[in-house]
């Protein structure tokens, strides 16, 4: 449990409180006991070097409980977030802040991954190519060159003018394979270097949790640090942690990795006597095997186990004919790599590449689960451990540091055991803050009574039937949030001709773009999947009612998750109870958090599944949403909006 009666983390309540420095200086600041708790706890794990859970709820202001005690540490401290524009927010707005009204004097830096910074190199070859651009593109590259210019930092984010989707991003960037490092000519103006050597000498870092792993699980591998060592790693948005450190304990190898190799191999045989004529043969079967063996690949589910690609004879020969062809390319690279710095650096990658892919193809240890994924034009190859815990465990030792993760969604009716088996966070303190919010008075759950299994061919019909009555009750401004993309497209054709209201669906423009033009109508209804059920802020009236169609079960076909139950299985847990319900029950909450963002907002949690009231593993998912009176009842839903003051 939490101390706090320890002196050493009082004042951090102190400065919250309603006689510290916030209350007077922070327009709009209202001092909130929970935060202050949670402040003290992050002072005593820091100090301790403790591992620490807390779950705060919406609106506790969880940003200012850990920055604060961050700054007063005097440790060096690296900050974690979900995403990129949560990064931004923080460094930008919330970080200033805070030190401005602690008087701290102490540098601070922002991290990102290589790919959202300028390469220089990178735009300078892309200029020569001289490639033929279609005008769009061609307006885009004069764009980033006039930016690159007077930009400072090389931050993608900064330039607005070019969606963050645009082609040429990837062809003006670089990846830690096609990086030439020391002995790239930009090297002394290189904005990633510069970025690095900010948070190498800086006391508080901000990176995103991609960065954060990316660089933890390589310094496993030898190949030395990004992030400064720290006393303190602060991870928000935490319960997007399990999935993110998979991917990087993972090995995994893609089509793109391979047909970037071919493509920088050719472009690098410009200017090097001879080498087009040794590499273009072998460069062009490379690329015919890749799409010989996405060819093969394609009678097969997106994903699976890797076994379906051994069943298959074709999958089989064609997977050991790009073998052969990548090992004969490192071959021939090798032999070239004393005669440019680009080919030196090509050999590495392709010596990296050929042997990552021996070892997944040829893995038959238990710890690894080993599949495949398919998309349109490509593919990509994985082996990714069974059990999470004693990696990041080993992580966590190595760094002798303290460790926080927080979110507003860890606990499952308050217990956080899933999640910590999930990380093997052994005996970590705890930390549980309900929201400020008066949810008896801001919302109301709303489970409608007489829809079918969730496995009934006209479920998605019945939901938005059932839906109907509510939206005209609230007027439009509602989100509708669905568990498959195959529901959110059959919701939206059920809706294209029955409501008044505009529509904003997932896929038809850029996620930032919906959410401004939702917010814009007033009275829009947006459908989203995944990406909209976190992360997503909509606070005042545009934003009355979240209908959630079905309880989010990960995908049974995920065959990571399948190889996880059966371990879990055979070490004698029920991996329905103790996996899958607990993480659905997590992404529940996620969804559910969307609605109530503010002490003024009010509105409707419209849970259509009716596993809810009708399974006895319902009763976990009610007891962890926000504790708002239920109603099975339209009428008590039309009644809500009624007593409502009228929206503007």
């Amino acid at each position: 449990m939490i101390d706090h009666d320890d002196p050493a983390t009082t004042d951090v309540a102190a400065l919250l409180g309603s006689d510290g420095p916030f209350a007077r200086e922070v327009p709009s600041f209202a001092p909130r006991e929970a935060q202050q708790r949670m402040a003290q706890a992050v002072a005593q794990a820091i100090a301790g070097r403790e591992t620490l859970i807390a779950e705060a709820g919406t609106g506790t202001g969880k940003t200012f409980a850990y920055l604060v005690p961050a700054l007063l540490s005097g440790e060096r401290v690296i900050i974690s977030t979900g995403t990129k524009t949560l990064q931004d927010q923080l460094y930008f707005r919330d970080l200033p802040r805070v030190r401005s009204v602690l008087g701290a004097r102490l540098k601070t830096a922002l991290l990102k991954g290589r790919a959202n910074y300028l390469c220089l190199y990178r735009l300078d070859q892309t200029v020569r190519e001289g490639a033929t651009f279609e005008r769009s593109q061609a307006a885009q590259l004069a764009t980033i060159r006039a930016w690159s210019a007077r930009t400072r930092r090389g931050d993608r984010m900064e330039l607005a003018e070019v969606p963050e989707e645009s082609p040429l991003w990837p062809r003006v960037t670089s990846t830690p394979e096609n990086c030439l490092g020391v002995e790239c000519p930009f090297f002394d103006d290189c904005h990633v270097v510069k970025a690095r050597r900010e948070a190498m000498e800086a006391d508080v870092v901000v990176v995103n949790h991609h960065l954060l792993f990316a660089d933890l699980a390589l310094k496993q591998e030898g190949f030395g640090e990004i992030l400064p060592g720290a006393a303190a790693f602060i991870l928000d948005e935490a319960h997007q942690v399990p999935e993110l450190a998979g991917q990087f304990f993972s090995q995994s190898v893609s089509a793109r990795q391979l047909t970037d190799l071919a493509h920088d191999a050719l472009a690098e045989c410009t200017g090097v006597t001879g080498a087009i004529g040794l590499l273009l043969e072998p460069v062009e079967a490379l690329q015919d095997s890749l799409r010989q063996l996405r060819l093969a690949m394609a009678p097969l589910p997106q994903r699976g186990a890797f076994q379906a690609l051994e069943d298959r004879a074709a999958v089989r020969d064609a997977l050991h004919g790009l073998r052969e062809l990548l090992a004969t390319l490192a071959e021939l690279l090798g032999s070239q790599a004393e005669r440019s710095r680009g080919f030196s650096h090509l050999s590495e990658r392709a010596t990296a590449l050929s042997g990552r892919l021996d070892r997944i193809v040829e893995d038959r240890s238990e710890r690894d689960v080993r599949w495949y994924e398919t998309w349109t034009r490509g593919f990509a190859l994985h082996a990714t451990p069974l059990d999470l815990a004693a990696p990041m465990r080993g992580l966590r030792e190595r760094t002798q540091a303290a460790w926080i993760h927080t979110s507003a969604t860890l606990s499952v009716a308050g217990n956080f055991d899933h999640f910590a088996r999930q990380l093997g966070l052994d005996d970590p303190q705890t930390l549980s803050l309900e929201s400020p919010f008066d949810y008896t008075r801001q919302g109301l759950c709303y489970l409608p009574s007489g829809l079918p299994d969730p496995n009934a061919r006209d479920y998605t019909e019945q939901v938005i039937e059932a839906a109907l009555p509510v939206l005209q009750a609230s007027n439009g401004r509602a989100f509708l949030l669905f568990t498959s993309h195959r529901a959110l497209r059959r919701a939206a054709e059920l809706l294209q001709d029955k409501v008044p209201w505009p529509l904003f669906v997932q896929g038809t423009a850029p996620r930032p773009r919906l959410l401004e033009e939702f917010r814009a109508s007033g009275h829009g209804v947006l459908l989203g999947a995944a990406s909209f059920w976190e992360g997503v802020d909509v606070a005042g009236e545009a934003l009355s009612v979240v209908v959630i169609d079905k309880l989010p079960f990960a995908a049974p076909d995920d065959p990571v998750l399948v190889a996880r139950l059966a371990a879990l299985e055979a070490s004698g847990i029920n991996p329905f109870m103790g996996w899958q319900v607990p993480s659905a029950v997590i992404a529940l909450k996620q969804g559910a958090g969307r609605l109530i963002r503010d002490v003024h907002d009010r509105g409707v949690l419209m849970l259509c599944d009716p596993r809810l009231t009708g399974k006895g593993y319902g009763k976990l998912f009610l007891a962890s949403v926000p504790p708002m009176p239920r109603t099975r009842e339209l009428a008590d839903v039309q009644a809500f909006f009624d007593d409502a003051p009228a929206p503007m």
